[in-house]
């Protein structure tokens, strides 16, 4: 029997005594959500076919969106804590398969709390393969988000910025394009076609947008899909998101991203920037240092986390604390997740619910377990 299979069982019973009931999502799932929340990359790793209606179905590549649907189609209605473990279907991975567990968390408003409880629980997971000490990276997409906020930024290129922060944290070519002005033949040629598009149906845009490109005969541009192409244009389309930024601004976002340490000596330094530069960052590293406090409760050191500002997950529905566990700082994540308040109202939920969860990749924890 495989490693990975042999800790299942003590897997599933350390998420029911910490409370969480397993759920297990109908491998089948509708295509929409996927392909929206995670673009066109997620489209090349998903198995895709289409019912009768010629609606788009997959075999689920994630947990996290079905349990999210589960939770919805009873009625979202009070705090739940599911826990999973079961197949999903990507190109990428050997066999097309692979097994996947994980723990999702709704309803809970006492944030900061949830956030440390499941921090705690991650590493509780990677014990049980022997991972005791594991490298722990934190990030915060809520506060980058509040600082976007406190600076006043057009809403295009908050989207953008946004959108890359999720994809890799790496936002130089982006504070680049800020300060430079449109040049000749650059966006601003665009000008008539982005006003008429400024504040039309989202939807509706994108898909004019990729019907000009596939009609010009243009499939991809730079490796980017028409998709892809689209929503950059789209993100030029509202009101001074094609002008450049103050550079004092651009300053700000340069400095909040080479923030990095454990989150005590983070903080201050957030705080730092925050007054030097008039920014109203007072909720958010509240927030901040309120976790680190219950992170604190739970037994684990802050300084063993590793936070850095710039470090985001490559899901833009997360909007609050990411993390990952590595194993000695390498390799891909053993287990990582994060906050994600806003994502089951993006699924069809009446309106927000608090959430955070992880995922743990089980054949990455059976190598470690192997190679000690």
């Amino acid at each position: 029997m495989p490693a990975e299979m042999s800790h299942a069982d003590d897997l599933l019973a350390l998420y029911a005594r910490a409370g969480f009931a397993r759920v297990e999502p109908p491998v089948l799932q509708p295509a929409d959500a996927f392909l929206d929340l995670s673009g066109e990359e997620m489209r090349r790793t998903m198995f895709i076919t289409t019912d009768p209606e010629g609606r788009e179905l997959c075999l689920r590549p994630d947990l996290t969106l079905p349990v999210c649907r589960l939770y919805i189609a009873d009625g979202a209605a009070q705090p739940r804590d599911f826990a999973y473990l079961g197949p999903v279907f990507r190109s990428d991975v050997a066999q097309g398969e692979l097994l996947q567990a994980g723990v999702e968390s709704f309803g809970r408003t006492d944030r900061e709390a949830a956030d440390a409880e499941l921090l705690a629980l991650g590493l509780e997971t990677a014990a049980l393969w022997g991972v005791i000490d594991p490298t722990i990276r934190l990030g915060d997409a809520g506060l980058f988000a509040a600082l976007l906020d406190a600076l006043d930024l057009p809403p295009g290129w908050r989207r953008r910025l946004m959108k890359d922060f999720a994809r890799s944290g790496d936002l130089r070519a982006d504070l680049e394009a800020l300060k430079q002005r449109p040049q000749a033949g650059g966006v601003s040629a665009h000008a008539g076609v982005l006003s008429a598009l400024a504040g039309s149906d989202p939807a509706a845009a994108r898909a004019l947008v990729a019907d000009l490109l596939s009609i010009a005969g243009i499939t991809t541009v730079a490796g980017r899909t028409v998709s892809e192409i689209a929503e950059r244009f789209l993100e030029q389309a509202a009101p001074g998101d094609a002008e450049g930024l103050a550079p004092e601004k651009v300053a700000v976002l340069e400095r909040y991203l080479a923030i990095q340490g454990n989150p005590d000596a983070a903080a201050g330094a957030l705080r730092a920037l925050a007054d030097e530069a008039g920014l109203d960052l007072a909720a958010a590293l509240d927030s901040f240092e309120s976790r680190t406090n219950f992170i604190a409760a739970q037994g684990i050191e802050p300084e063993r986390l590793s936070f850095a500002a710039a470090f985001g997950r490559p899901l833009d529905y997360y909007s609050g604390m990411v993390f990952e566990l590595h194993e000695n700082g390498n390799g891909a994540p053993l287990v990582a997740g994060g906050r994600y308040d806003g994502l089951l109202a993006r699924l069809g939920a009446p309106g927000p619910v608090p959430a955070v969860g992880f995922a743990v990749w089980l054949d990455r924890l059976d190598a470690v377990e192997a190679r000690q």
